[in-house]
């Protein structure tokens, strides 16, 4: 298996995930709440820490991979799990409320339900389990 081919594929789905979670919820904000899809709102200061710490992170990536520096890799692995967990909580504003005056949840032009959502952060959360292997074992 090629790591570095894994790990440079898996790099662009990050971006990918970055930038649709920006395009998707940065068109909703309204007086620093946003009403996207989903169950619930959620905080345009989430969705702004999630753009900046996925750029910085990025970009700091990239610049390990191209290095190859073990140190910067394992310093930006940190940037990687907090991006994770923002988009995870990005992500719950679609688990169901059971208030008597909970609203549907709503959806948007980008799919129905909350399916490419999951797919993005999960599958961030997957990635960031195989980026801090490579780290950890020295393969990038």
């Amino acid at each position: 298996m090629e790591w570095s081919n894994v790990t440079w594929f898996l790099t662009a789905l990050g971006a990918v995930v970055v930038l649709i979670t920006r395009v998707r919820l940065g068109g909703t904000v309204v007086d620093g709440t946003g009403h996207g899809a989903g169950r619930h709102g959620y905080s345009a200061i989430l969705l702004r820490l999630h753009t900046i710490v996925g750029v910085v992170t990025l970009i700091g990536w990239v610049v390990a991979l191209i290095t190859g520096q073990r140190g910067i890799a394992l310093i930006v692995l940190a940037g990687w799990w907090a991006l994770t967990v923002v988009g995870l909580l990005l992500l719950a504003r679609w688990l169901p409320s059971g208030g008597k005056h909970s609203e549907d949840a709503q959806s948007d032009s980008w799919g129905s339900g909350a399916g490419l959502s999951v797919l993005g952060h999960v599958g961030m959360l997957l990635g960031v389990c195989y980026f801090t292997f490579v780290a950890v074992t020295d393969r990038l």
